[in-house]
């Protein structure tokens, strides 16, 4: 809202918080209307370890194919899924982003896939809110990972981001814009 030169008490705000951990939440008018973690943390987004938003059924799946007690279940889940689950190399975004620069396939699935929930999120959001005024990155991967801010906001030009990649791929750790000034909807980090 600072950034903005807005009232908090007049924006529609998507917070983007992503590092090993990740969270996304829907800010309506300063009070926070939807956020991504459940119960645990374990709901939402895929994060290093855990594996985000599945169908519960594939615990009781796995529970009963692979001979798991609960607390193995628990840390499959936990300790095992996630970025690590899928790209089988790593649970770190620098070390996924180098692989796929390198064009390993299943870091590029893992970064597709916890980019895809993201952009699921904003999607959703938007409608529960009628709409999105900005959207701001934080945390590690958040703050510093410029592909994956530009792969989160892909194809979002109907939201109204208007992506500007010069802003994005500025090193500043300052609080800046990566939206064009004219993009409907500001996008911060």
């Amino acid at each position: 809202a600072d950034l903005m030169n807005n009232p908090i008490s007049e924006l529609k705000i998507f917070t983007c918080h992503l590092g090993n951990g990740c969270s996304v939440t829907a800010i309506d008018k300063g009070k926070s209307v939807d956020t991504s973690m459940g119960f645990t943390p374990l709901e939402g987004l895929i994060m290093g370890t855990r594996s985000g938003d599945i169908d519960p059924a594939i615990v009781l799946h796995l529970l009963g194919r692979e001979e798991l007690s609960l607390s193995e279940g628990s840390t499959l889940l936990n300790k095992h899924s996630g970025l690590i689950g899928i790209s089988g190399i790593s649970s770190d975004m620098l070390d996924l982003e180098q692989e796929w620069h390198e064009g390993n396939k299943r870091a590029k699935l893992a970064i597709r896939a916890f980019c895809y929930r993201i952009k699921k999120y904003i999607g959703a959001y938007s409608a529960v809110m009628g709409g999105i005024d900005a959207i701001a990155f934080t945390g590690g991967i958040g703050e510093n990972s410029e592909l994956i801010r530009e792969l989160c906001l892909e194809n979002l030009s109907y939201l109204g981001v208007e992506f500007d990649d010069r802003r994005n791929s500025s090193e500043s750790l300052e609080e800046r814009l990566i939206s064009t000034d004219s993009s409907p909807v500001k996008v911060f980090v």
